[in-house]
């Protein structure tokens, strides 16, 4: 027994000399690569993806101009005090420098609170087929469908059940969008949706479309909410 007690001191007496330590000194947590950790941010939602569509009736000069109550992340082409660009009937877009487009697009961090009164709970299973139906309702074309739905669908078809609500008020109000000249029609199909593990009920919300007639905006995008 003395024998082991000895071996205990000498053993402590060692990891002293050597620097034995889980923290330096002053409590700091010590770094182990020499980056620091990300932040963890805040509780911030990610607007994915609005993609804006202009299609006049005859070539036009453009301004677009988007009021946003939060964050712009990533935009192209490049947002400077709005986009400046000529539009073309089939809907191509092209800059100062001739530079083609076929829209334009825009990304942003808020924290908007989002009206989930009415909607649908779909399957991760029938996420195409459900949005499908509910973009041709709303307006959509089928390129503009499409180009919305292979966003959309490949984070959204793997979960037991999506709750979904298309955003009315409570995306407008905070993402207004200004165009010169102004559109005869302005279409903006927005998308606020969660995965979940179980079926929600809630009343079905109802789905509709201006006419499109002459001087077209559309716009589409979403947002993912945990």
């Amino acid at each position: 027994m003395k024998k082991w007690i000895a071996f205990l001191l000498a053993l402590c007496l060692l990891c002293g000399l050597l620097g034995c330590q889980g923290e330096p000194p002053g409590g700091e947590p010590s770094a182990s690569s020499g980056v620091e950790s990300a932040p963890t941010g805040s509780d911030s939602d990610r607007i994915a993806k609005p993609v804006i569509y202009l299609y006049p009736e005859e070539t036009t000069q453009v301004e677009v101009a988007l009021d946003y109550d939060g964050q712009l992340t990533h935009t192209y082409p490049a947002y400077r005090d709005g986009w400046q660009v000529t539009a073309h009937p089939d809907g191509t877009l092209t800059d100062a420098t001739g530079r083609e487009y076929y829209c334009l697009f825009w990304e942003g961090e808020s924290d908007w609170e989002y009206d989930f009164s009415r909607g649908f709970c779909v399957a991760g299973a029938d996420a195409a087929a459900f949005l499908e139906d509910a973009l041709s309702q709303m307006g959509l074309t089928d390129q503009e469908a499409q180009e919305f739905i292979i966003y959309w669908l490949p984070k959204m078809e793997g979960n037991p059940y999506n709750l979904i609500s298309f955003q009315q008020e409570a995306y407008t109000d905070h993402a207004r969008l200004t165009v010169t000249p102004e559109p005869d029609t302005l279409l903006r199909v927005f998308m606020a949706w969660k995965p979940v593990e179980e079926p929600v009920d809630l009343p079905a919300q109802e789905l509709t479309a201006p006419e499109r007639t002459g001087f077209t905006v559309v716009e589409w995008g979403g947002v993912e909410l945990s």
